[in-house]
């Protein structure tokens, strides 16, 4: 494999980034940007990755490079900041949409460190890069102290769901996120100090 670099997320990776979040997450996109368009969706990305505090900031985000180039991401957060970095969304969709109480799912468990979206580009795919993003967030969980980590993955997803099975991911519940539902999938930290 090329030479991969997997390191925090810049404000020069917002367009690249808002583009695999938007892969990672499809429809959910538009539920929490208020926009109807791809494009307009892309954008709304692109612009909160800049902004801090919220569940889409460059804070949250590791960038996986290879020479040189962003070739995919992870998005992760503790549960219980959830409630904190939904609240800037929420005032977007609240002005966006003018409804008062904008739906946003609840994904993420109060106890666990989230991975709230990973993608890889189409031509990085099969390189191992997805599993290398995991590991990272694995070990920036495990080194926060966190107990678990967890991600959610849509029903028929067979192909995610073998990959996050293969590394130690098991599923404990069914959740509801925009209609659809996923496996959430946990995984014990404990032992990757």
């Amino acid at each position: 494999m090329d030479k991969l670099n997997i390191r925090a997320a810049a404000p020069a990776d917002a367009d690249k980034a808002a583009r695999l979040i938007y892969e990672a997450i499809h429809d959910i996109a538009f539920q929490l940007t208020g926009e109807t368009t791809e494009e307009d969706a892309l954008q709304a990305l692109s612009e909160l990755f800049l902004q801090e505090g919220n569940r889409f900031s460059s804070k949250q985000i590791l960038v996986a490079e290879v020479e040189g180039n962003a070739a995919g991401i992870i998005l992760c957060y503790h549960g219980s900041e959830a409630d904190r970095l939904d609240a800037p969304i929420a005032a977007r969709l609240r002005k966006r949409t003018g409804n008062p109480n904008p739906p946003i799912d609840k994904e993420a468990d109060e106890d666990e460190y989230y991975i709230d979206s990973i993608a890889v580009f189409s031509e990085y795919r099969g390189r191992g890069i997805a599993k290398a993003l995991l590991a990272a967030a694995e070990k920036a969980g495990a080194a926060l102290g966190y107990g678990r980590i967890a991600l959610n993955v849509e029903y028929g997803n067979e192909g995610a769901e073998r990959l996050y099975r293969s590394i130690g991911y098991e599923a404990d519940k069914t959740i509801t996120i925009n209609n659809s539902l996923f496996h959430h999938m946990i995984k014990p930290l404990t032992n990757l100090s």
